[in-house]
């Protein structure tokens, strides 16, 4: 039993590290190369671990070319668009000017309930609402909708705002995040003299958040009601002053 958790450990980080290096994709958004490379590691990693017979290092070996394999493919296909064309395939334009392509829904055999349930997953519920929509190469769709039907911005009403980052946790579990505080330019003992100021410490907070418009949000450990506080002026929950 040891051994075979201690196989199991080994083959875990190494499919972890497999997986980083193959780069940051959904399993959703996997290129066709991609998922059988994911699922020839998968099966492989479990042949040591079932079988305490075979050497790890003929699970480790495969994985790790396969890796390899797979970083030496990308990498070519990014010098050859040809190549990559051949190996990803490209994207199928499904809907145009508002009109279906039964062709390209044939090509890729894509039902009506196929199209629907895609559109659906981008909140489109009426196929009248949209102007454009593609398949790309990992099977996911792209959806533009008529100009008509889109939701305004405030651009488009007029209404001015400051464009600004999205807020930056500091502060999890009572504990700092530095490198969050450097990017926010801020410094421990501010941060700790502004929780002061509501009888608080550092560990006190679960979760606290900042932003570059002074904004703060806390939420403490207790389940006390979330303060969001605006250097100059606190607000509640709901964001009312």
């Amino acid at each position: 039993m040891c051994v075979v958790l201690i196989r199991s450990v080994i083959l875990y980080i190494l499919v972890i590290f497999a997986v980083r290096l193959m780069g940051k994709r959904q399993l959703g958004e996997l290129q066709p190369s991609e998922l059988v490379i994911t699922i020839l590691v998968s099966n492989i990693a479990t042949l040591p671990i079932e079988d305490v017979n075979i050497p790890v290092i003929v699970g480790v070996t495969p994985i790790l070319s396969l890796v390899c394999f797979e970083v030496i493919t990308s990498w070519i296909t990014l010098r050859f668009p040809k190549l990559r064309k051949f190996i990803s395939g490209s994207p199928k334009i499904v809907i145009q000017n508002g009109k279906i392509n039964r062709e390209i829904l044939r090509e890729l055999r894509f039902s009506v309930d196929d199209l629907l349930m895609a559109l659906r997953n981008k909140d489109v519920f009426n196929p009248a609402e949209v102007q454009f929509a593609m398949v790309e190469t990992t099977g996911s769709i792209s959806v533009m909708k008529k100009q008509s039907m889109e939701t305004p911005t405030r651009g488009d009403l007029g209404i001015t705002v400051d464009e600004s980052n999205p807020p930056a946790l500091i502060i999890s579990d009572g504990s700092f995040i530095e490198e969050a505080i450097e990017s926010m330019k801020l410094s421990r003992s501010v941060v700790e003299m502004l929780l002061s100021t509501y009888k608080m410490s550092v560990k006190d907070v679960f979760i606290m958040t900042a932003d570059n418009s002074g904004s703060f949000f806390i939420a403490d450990k207790k389940g006390n009601t979330p303060r969001m506080i605006r250097l100059g002026g606190e607000k509640n929950d709901k964001g009312e002053t």
